[in-house]
């Protein structure tokens, strides 16, 4: 575990617990929650805090993880009905107890983990509770109808709970596992948002239900179960799909054995460099699938081609650079890949203009096919090949990246590639090249003298 992840935790579990004790001096319990089943008020209370911390508990025994990190559970739903019932003092005790998750009690969880999950939802309770407390006779002074504003100041309470959730969340998960806040919070928050967002209005309709008959809201454990399995389903769907695409990208490089798992290392050095660029959550994934699926069009070379160990004649070079073309086009038909199918197309442009199928110039080659470029030409350097069979050290790699940064590779590119942890503690010879874009006025120029010309001067041939 980091420092800065330890110093974080502590942070938040003690201003957490100061929060929680100052709350309960300060703030009184609403009689609101109190279960009504007996003559003591005290007790009515004590059984209502008990009621919804066991169905809190229930609701969030089996979170969902989510791709970036994160486990999202339903039981946000009673720890706001809870609060609406209660005001802040409840909210924060009900979250604090009711969400223990199963795996925490297995030991599945180290015990930091599990002190950074129960903050991390007794301070949202907090703050959405105060936030509903101060709120709630404001607006019943502005509206008649107080079961409108009972309704409007949950939605409000509601919305910082979840934020605030989210954003704590996201920052724990951020530091374990060294990406980006905002790229944790976009990448796992468009999956859930709007189903954890729809469960606000559904707990303030399970407290005007307990109000009534508290027995009743055991009858919104259905509703709660099928938004988990909502939560479920697209974790699974998106897993199947990024394992079927796995697959297919195993059977292409299975066909050579000196590319085993190389588009898998692609795809991981692509995404290392694109956060090391800050690109956005859906080019993220982009490189993800593109990195996987780059060199699909290769199932189309033939054998004969794909594993010879002598330099490769014209013919051959030709059918070998058809590859990315044929590739786009056996993912075309697949919608959902629609963001990858520049990457693959392009991942053999060079900066210079003299690269395949299109021979794009500098900006005009997609950024993220710039990416996957560099991240492809490293792999192929470091691993053996049928025509290499020793191959390059980090280092000999890297002076090759940068000694045609310019010339093949995107300079931008190069320097980010750097900065990942592909290449800590090799040295790094510095920029050796670096030429500007080739003018849009002298593209026409540059692309019919190169026509005809191919380099043989490239650090990889064949990748």
């Amino acid at each position: 575990m980091s420092r800065s992840l330890k110093l974080y935790i502590a942070w938040l579990v003690s201003f957490s617990a100061a929060a929680l004790l100052l709350t309960s001096l300060r703030f009184g319990i609403s009689q609101e929650i109190a279960l009504g089943v007996t003559a003591s008020s005290q007790l009515n209370v004590l059984l209502g805090l008990a009621f919804w911390t066991v169905i809190t508990l229930f609701a969030g025994a089996l979170p969902v993880r989510m791709p970036r990190g994160t486990f999202v559970s339903v039981s946000i739903a009673p720890v706001i009905a809870a609060m609406a019932l209660g005001g802040p003092v409840v909210a924060e005790w009900v979250a604090l107890v009711g969400t223990t998750e199963l795996r925490e009690l297995r030991g599945e969880v180290p015990w930091y983990g599990t002190a950074a999950n129960h903050a991390g939802m007794v301070l949202p309770a907090l703050l959405g509770g105060i936030v509903y407390e101060f709120l709630r006779p404001a607006v019943e002074g502005w509206i008649p109808d107080a079961t409108f504003a009972w309704f409007l100041t949950t939605m409000a309470g509601a919305f910082v709970v979840f934020l605030a959730n989210v954003t704590l969340v996201a920052i724990v998960v951020a530091l374990r596992s060294g990406q980006r806040v905002r790229v944790v919070i976009v990448g796992d928050a468009k999956g859930f948002a709007t189903s954890q967002l729809a469960l606000a209005p559904l707990a303030w309709l399970m407290s005007q239900v307990y109000v009534l008959a508290w027995w009743a809201t055991l009858l919104f454990g259905l509703p709660l179960y099928t938004t988990r399995v909502a939560h479920h389903r697209f974790v699974a769907m998106r897993e199947m799909f990024t394992q079927t695409i796995g697959a297919l990208a195993g059977a292409v490089d299975k066909r050579d054995p000196f590319t085993s798992k190389h588009s898998v290392r692609v795809k991981q050095i692509a995404v290392d460099i694109g956060r090391e660029m800050h690109v956005s959550e859906p080019e993220l994934e982009a490189l993800e699938w593109g990195g996987l699926l780059h060199d699909v069009g290769k199932i189309g070379v033939p054998d004969s081609v794909l594993k010879k160990q002598e330099r490769l004649t014209r013919e051959e070079r030709i059918v070998m650079n058809a590859h990315p073309v044929l590739g786009a086009e056996i993912i075309a038909p697949v919608t959902k890949l629609a963001p990858e199918l520049p990457i693959i197309r392009h991942h053999h442009e060079w900066y210079n203009g003299s690269g395949y199928p299109d021979r794009l110039i500098g900006d005009e080659i997609p950024k993220l096919a710039r990416i996957l470029h560099v991240a492809d030409a490293f792999e192929a350097m470091t691993a053996q090949r049928p025509y290499r069979m020793t191959p390059l050290t980090a280092e000999q790699a890297l002076a090759e990246l940068r000694k045609f940064a310019g010339i093949q590779f995107d300079p931008q590119v190069v320097d980010a590639f750097v900065r990942t942890p592909w290449v800590d503690g090799v040295q790094d010879p510095g920029r050796r090249i670096e030429v500007r874009p080739i003018p849009l006025i002298a593209q026409a120029a540059n692309r019919m003298t190169q026509a005809a010309a191919r380099p043989d001067s490239a650090p990889v041939e064949r990748v």
